[in-house]
């Protein structure tokens, strides 16, 4: 009796390689991270990925008239027929980026969540002193008042304005190298702002206002990374995992900025150090994050699924992204919680100097705010997560709203720290929310853009409130930013409860985790 021909040493060790890449991976690496993902992640890689190693293995064996067995532990036997006939009409998909990410070693994911985290901790104690005496640093050295919130704008507009290339170049180069350029502008900015303060020159200053606002913004897209390492029904949580890190920021800004301002004349020669300082902190930033291996993008690649006919490394048109269900809501909470955070945030500095207090107690109030922001933000993701993303954007916009209307009677530091507290938790919950919502609607190769398109919005409006925020607060008084932030916070959150209405009038959900 015959037996049956066999497949060649070379090509059978392939088709066995390609019958070990989806199985063995896929149980015993890959997913050793998210034990509760293991099912839901059979059902969207191993089943969709059945006809593509079907036709791998048929695409390496010989014509045969006779079963061809595949190897030891294969099931498989062909039928007596030539096995480099076509299966079906359909052409095969293109699993390579899948197979290829399948292959490789279980990503260490809490290292690089906690290194992502310590990195945005150096970019929050840049954020505060940017924060705290960007405005003061301009009327400084320039030396004209009306222009009280153009530091502040020209750190927000040049955020917003770098934000979508460098989106675009996160899904084009990947994540990390791009954070590291950010971080390294950081750098920059600190040296030229100390450099213009001390010389008294203003073309340093605005140049390094200008590279601040850069490195802030390239920073803030670390959530990009953290949005990739995580599946969706963990995503809104792990974006919380690394935002957390800005906790230490807001701890380690008062204790490194207040001591260099302490008992001295606030002239622009003491803001010299206080810049020295945080670029020295972005160093710190930069060797954290160049640290982050492999990119997470493609840890995005080992553990999600195409969803709505996407191939893995094919971007759709951001105008088709932005149709997308639920995509338009998260758009529009995260640009008003962004812009009217950072517009009362840049300029409580001057309110709380305008009412008699010492200029060191605002490190304090906006060291406050931080841990708003981020202190909680471990216990927000999860409730989102559990709460749904549209609960969660309204909540936070109601809160921000109370926050932004008690501007009008606090005056004590205390009551100010509060008030900046309870805005940054409102903050909290709208953008995290947002950040997940728009990061479940994209394919990693897409999600880079999404949110550099988010944050250009957000940061050119924030930008904008603050450069008319200073000029009202001046012309008409704190009211402009009381009254401002509430009309600017309420209206989204009814557009968004309309929305989700309308949607589950017509039996559909505004997100995926809703």
């Amino acid at each position: 009796m015959r037996s049956p021909p066999q497949l060649p040493d070379r090509e059978a060790a392939e088709a066995l390689r390609l019958l070990g890449v989806l199985v063995d991976p896929l149980d015993q690496r890959t997913l050793r991270a998210f034990p509760r993902e293991r099912t839901e992640a059979r059902d969207r890689v191993f089943v969709p990925l059945e006809d593509g190693l079907e036709r791998a293995l048929r695409s390496v064996a010989r014509p045969a008239r006779h079963p061809v067995a595949l190897g030891e532990g294969s099931q498989r036997v062909a039928e007596e027929h030539t096995l480099n006939a076509p299966v079906d009409d359909q052409p095969a998909p293109d699993h390579g980026d899948r197979l290829r990410a399948l292959s490789e070693p279980a990503p260490p994911i809490r290292r690089n969540t906690i290194l992502l985290a310590a990195s945005l901790a150096a970019n929050s104690a840049m954020l505060q002193l940017s924060a705290a005496v960007a405005t003061l640093t301009v009327v400084l050295v320039v030396g004209v008042k009306g222009l009280v919130g153009l530091g502040p704008a020209i750190v927000l507009g040049t955020g917003a304005l770098f934000a979508l290339p460098a989106g675009r170049a996160m899904d084009r180069f990947g994540r990390i190298p791009v954070l590291v350029a950010g971080f390294a502008l950081g750098i920059v900015g600190g040296v030229l702002a100390a450099v213009g303060a001390g010389l008294d020159l203003a073309v340093p200053v605005l140049v390094g206002l200008v590279c601040v606002g850069a490195a802030s913004a390239t920073a803030l897209l670390a959530r990009t990374a953290a949005g990739d390492m995580y599946p969706p029904s963990r995503r809104a949580r792990g974006i919380s995992y690394v935002l957390f890190g800005a906790v230490f920021g807001a701890i380690l800004g008062p204790a490194v900025f207040s001591p260099l301002l302490a008992d001295r004349e606030l002239d622009a020669d003491a803001l010299v150090l206080p810049w020295i300082a945080a670029a020295g902190l972005m160093v710190l930033g930069l060797v954290l994050v160049a640290a982050v291996r492999p990119d997470p993008r493609r840890i995005a690649r080992m553990i999600g699924a195409p969803e709505r006919g996407q191939v893995v490394g094919v971007a759709a048109p951001l105008a088709e992204i932005l149709r997308r269900t639920g995509v338009l809501p998260a758009l529009l909470a995260a640009l008003a919680s962004f812009a009217v955070m950072v517009g009362i945030m840049t300029l409580t500095g001057v309110v709380v100097v305008e009412q008699g207090h010492p200029a060191r107690v605002v490190f304090p109030i906006i060291g406050a705010h931080v841990i708003g922001m981020y202190a909680l933000v471990i216990v927000v993701g999860g409730l989102i997560d559990r709460i749904g993303r549209t609960r969660a954007l309204v909540g936070g916009l109601l809160v921000m709203a109370v926050s932004a209307v008690s501007l009008l009677w606090v005056t004590s530091v205390g009551a100010f720290a509060f008030t900046l507290f309870a805005l940054g938790l409102g903050w909290s919950f709208s953008f995290v929310a947002a950040t997940a919502q728009l990061a479940d609607a994209t394919a990693p190769a897409e999600r880079g853009r999404l949110l550099g398109f988010n944050d250009l919005l957000a940061g050119l409006t924030g930008a904008g409130l603050s450069l008319l925020g200073g000029y009202a607060l001046h012309a008409i008084g704190v009211a402009a930013l009381g009254v401002g932030g509430l009309l600017l916070v309420l209206a989204p959150a009814g557009w968004i409860v309309r929305y989700s209405l309308r949607l589950r009038a017509l039996g559909l959900a505004p997100s995926r985790a809703d």
